[in-house]
C-alpha cells in the first residue's frame, strides 16, 4: 500500500481551525450553506465531497441526545455518531434554512449541490486572513478544504482514540492512518524482555517432541 505521509507542521491546530470557521461564519456571503458544510467537515472528518452529498434524511437528530450521519462512498454506507451539541447544530441548521427531508443537507443558493469552486473561494480568503504570516502561508494558502479533515484525524489519534475505531469514522483502514500519520503513533525504542517473550512463543512439551 502507498499512502503519502501529511507533513506534521501543515495540520491546522484546534485553535486555528476554530478561528478559520469563526471568519468563514461572518464572511461566507449569500451562500450560508458554507459555514455548516465547512463546520461538518471539521468536526466529523469528513470528506468534502461526502458532506456535498448529503441529504437531511441522512441524520438522525433527535433533540437533546446524540444521534447519527449516514455518509456514503462509493455505495458503502458507514454511520458516524453525533455529540448533542452538533446534533443541536444541525437541528437549528436545517430549521432555519427550511429544509425538507429529501433535501441537500448543504445546498447551494439554487438548491443544488454546493459549488466546491465557492467553498475554495471562502476557503481561500479565511486563510489569508486569519492564518499568520509564516514560512507555511504561502503553501497553505493553496490547500484544499480537506486539510480540515486531516487535522481533526490526526486530532483524534492524538488523543489516543483507538486507530480502528478513528479509521471506522474516516472511512478508511487503520494501516492507512499510520501510514499517513506516522507521527501519531507510538515510535520510542522499548526494552523487550526477550526471555519472557521467547517463553510466551515456545511450544508446549507435547509438541517438542
Amino acid at each position: 500500500m502507498s499512502v503519502d505521509v501529511m507533513d506534521e507542521e501543515w495540520l491546522l491546530s484546534v485553535e486555528q481551525v476554530r478561528s478559520l470557521l469563526e471568519w468563514i461564519r461572518g464572511n461566507a456571503g449569500a451562500n450560508r450553506s458554507v459555514y455548516p458544510f465547512m463546520r461538518t467537515v471539521a468536526e466529523q472528518a469528513l470528506r468534502p465531497g461526502e458532506a456535498r452529498a448529503l441529504r437531511v434524511r441522512d441524520a438522525v437528530l433527535p433533540e437533546g441526545r446524540c444521534g447519527e450521519l449516514t455518509v456514503r462512498r462509493r455505495g458503502v454506507a458507514r454511520v458516524i455518531p453525533l455529540h448533542p451539541e452538533f446534533v443541536g447544530f444541525l437541528r437549528e441548521w436545517i430549521s432555519g434554512a427550511g429544509l425538507q427531508e429529501g433535501d441537500l443537507l448543504f445546498p447551494d443558493v439554487c438548491s443544488g449541490p454546493l459549488s466546491a469552486s465557492v467553498c475554495q473561494r471562502v476557503w481561500r480568503q479565511a486563510q489569508e486572513a486569519v492564518l499568520p504570516r509564516d514560512e507555511l502561508h504561502s503553501w497553505r494558502s493553496g490547500e484544499p478544504v480537506s486539510i480540515l479533515r486531516e487535522s481533526r484525524l490526526a486530532e483524534w489519534l492524538r488523543m489516543g482514540i483507538s486507530s480502528v475505531t478513528v479509521a471506522e469514522l474516516a472511512g478508511v483502514t487503520p494501516v492507512w492512518l499510520e501510514l499517513r500519520y506516522p507521527y501519531c503513533f507510538r515510535r520510542e525504542n522499548v526494552d523487550i524482555d526477550w526471555d519472557h517473550l521467547a517463553e510466551a512463543m515456545s511450544l508446549p512439551d507435547s509438541l517438542k517432541r
